[in-house]
């Protein structure tokens, strides 16, 4: 497991629909060792601070493996690393693998697992795709966020190494699946409950499956 590119970028303005849109969206590989602090890595930020960025969002993770996919789906596009927003391109881990609360040493810092992505429209700005969203978190293929549990310097080619895995944890395809789900059934709602014992999980994403869990069972 490793990180295939680094990816950086700061908030553009750029025009969508007739009106400028600012994001942070568009990276682009980084060489050299970087950064890693709290809220994000040094070259790099986010627009709107309400909804992307903080503590659990601090890097975005996209897979390696899941460009070939969107190859085949966009074949008049070029899909340069970096091209999904994400800070690590990384190889050898997917969302079916990768749980919860999964810690991992990368370079000299050390991060942890927290959620998935769900994508905001800034992702259709990124692909000039109205429907990119929808495709998107359809494909299941959300990446990943981590939190920085220790500070540190990181690079591309850096080995991933899992240190520690929370006990009863699931995994990020799972916590995707249990949010597109619109009816539960009973081993959604164990699944559901479950999430909310997953200290690495934000408060947010567990008020969510709180409601979704008293719906179900009303």
């Amino acid at each position: 497991m490793r990180v295939v590119s680094l990816n950086c970028g700061l908030p553009r303005e750029v025009q969508w629909h007739g009106r400028i849109v600012t994001t942070g969206i568009f990276k682009e590989p980084v060489v050299g060792r970087v950064a890693l602090r709290k809220l994000n890595l040094d070259g790099d930020r986010q627009a709107d601070l309400a909804v992307h960025g903080g503590e659990a969002k601090a890097v975005y993770c996209y897979p390696l493996a899941h460009y070939d996919y969107w190859k085949m789906e966009l074949p008049d596009l070029s899909l340069s690393m970096g091209m999904f927003g994400e800070n690590f391109t990384t190889e050898g881990l997917l969302e079916s693998t990768v749980f919860l609360g999964d810690r991992f040493s990368i370079g000299s810092a050390q991060v942890v697992v927290t959620q998935p992505r769900l994508p905001c429209y800034k992702l259709g700005v990124r692909f000039e795709l109205n429907e990119m969203v929808k495709r998107f978190l359809v494909s299941a293929r959300t990446g990943f966020y981590l939190a920085v549990a220790r500070e540190g310097a990181v690079a591309a080619g850096d080995e991933i190494i899992l240190t520690g895995r929370e006990p009863n944890s699931v995994s990020v395809a799972e916590i995707t699946r249990l949010y597109v789900t619109k009816k539960y059934s009973a081993g959604d709602l164990a699944s559901a409950r479950q999430t909310l014992s997953i200290a690495a999980l934000p408060d947010s994403w567990k008020d969510y499956f709180h409601q979704r869990i008293r719906r179900s069972e009303s």
